[in-house]
């Protein structure tokens, strides 16, 4: 029996949030302890290696070089919340077995449903996607190369079974039963595109202390509790306990950063940690999508709408001024904000308020009512937004703005 709301089935869940949450809350504060510690010491090799993002008159108006590296240290929290999960998770032998025996007798099934297959593949394509955004932060690479490693990410994604049923979301929902050359191929576009589109995302929305972690955070505790509710009424463990160890692992991760992080920041964490956490809001989205309906990822989607929203809005002003939509400029919505006479700690409240609206948003709807009315919610709550953007002159194309061949790595501090 799936989840849908109603009241009279509530009484039916087979297990309590508690039940769900209790043998797995460790894995939160491993993760967190790990990168509390882990953030300084990077950050000290960030100086000593002069690995630090330099001010500059437009995009970059902090007073001082500031550290890059946090997304390692994000990186690390979180891989070893992972492995903490791994060295005590329930059946870990008969899950090594049975992972053994699908890779000697190449059954593919059993392998892309096994949950150490599926954790390995998340870290390794992580760690891949750190990796890209690290060697950005250092070398400054183009946005094609980022391009390419986001879509290795994703492979390796794919390959981990995370991914692979994207699209017959979609295509259930019209009513098409696809089969399965339809389906997965799709499937794999759908879930390059969409990791694509995250990681940049969070990228874009990188631009104020404190900013882009705090969110992320924010919604990662939002994809937590749809995870929650999911193995509340599912079998679990499973493809839900991965969800859930998946959330607590990067909640963490992100807690334990934030503090070195807030304004006035000592340490950014740069394209590393900015496309590790929008990887990480495609990952949960994919698993989202493996319970077989649209609910659950379009309720991902109301989770994520704040950066949807800034990086739309970005875009959409950068088209309108006839400048390429990788050009570095002011026209994001937290620097209209700044630009309108508010301070960046007063930015930064506001987005976390926005984004806690957002995830209270799209969990309560996603429970309480059919997924067909939880789109009409959203559709008009985007009119509304949209509508004060336009009278507020936010679409209006800015002034001025920085060459196109610069990259957009935007850094406010108070």
């Amino acid at each position: 029996m799936r989840p849908c709301g109603r009241k009279e089935k509530l009484m039916h869940a087979k297990f309590t949030a508690t039940e769900v949450l209790g043998p797995l809350w460790h894995i939160g504060a491993v993760a967190f302890g790990v990168s509390l510690i882990a953030t300084p010491v990077v950050r000290a090799i960030a100086y000593k290696a002069r690995i630090v993002d330099r001010p500059d008159d437009l995009l970059k108006p902090h007073s001082r070089p500031i550290a890059y590296m946090g997304g390692v240290a994000m990186c690390f929290g979180m891989l070893f919340g992972l492995g903490y999960y791994v060295v005590t998770m329930p059946k870990l032998t008969e899950s090594r077995v049975e992972l053994a025996r699908a890779l000697s007798h190449w059954q593919f099934g059993a392998l892309l449903n096994n949950s150490l297959w599926n954790l390995a593949a998340i870290a390794l394509a992580t760690t891949v996607i750190m990796l890209v955004g690290l060697t950005d932060d250092i070398r400054s690479i183009s946005p094609g190369k980022k391009v390419l490693g986001q879509m290795l990410a994703s492979g390796i994604l794919i390959v981990g079974g995370i991914g692979t049923k994207m699209a017959d979301v979609f295509l259930q929902t019209v009513g098409i039963d696809a089969p399965q050359w339809i389906v997965i191929p799709a499937s794999c576009i759908l879930c390059i595109f969409v990791v694509i589109c995250t990681c940049n995302a969070t990228n874009l929305l990188d631009g104020l202390d404190g900013l882009c972690g705090g969110v992320t955070g924010i919604i990662a505790l939002g994809f937590l509790a749809l995870a929650v509710w999911l193995a509340m009424w599912n079998n679990f463990p499973g493809s839900d306990q991965v969800r859930v160890v998946l959330c607590l692992a990067v909640a963490g991760a992100v807690l334990g950063f934030l503090p070195y992080n807030i304004p006035p920041a000592s340490i950014f964490m740069g394209d590393a940690g900015s496309m590790m956490l929008g990887f990480f809001v495609a990952t949960m989205m994919a698993l989202f999508c493996l319970e077989g309906s649209a609910r659950w990822l379009l309720a991902s989607g109301m989770i994520f709408a704040l950066p949807i929203l800034d990086t739309a809005l970005a875009v959409i002003r950068r088209l309108r001024s006839g400048k390429s939509v990788f050009a570095g400029d002011r026209s994001h919505l937290y620097d209209q904000l700044v630009d309108r006479g508010m301070s960046v700690r007063q930015v930064v409240g506001l987005f976390y308020l926005l984004s806690v609206l957002a995830a209270v948003v799209g969990v309560t709807l996603s429970i309480v009512i059919r997924a067909r009315y939880a789109v009409v919610v959203y559709l008009v709550l985007l009119v509304i937004i949209w509508t004060i953007f336009y009278k507020l002159g936010m679409i209006t194309p800015p002034e001025h703005y920085q060459d196109p061949d610069s990259t957009d790595d935007s850094r406010t501090q108070q």
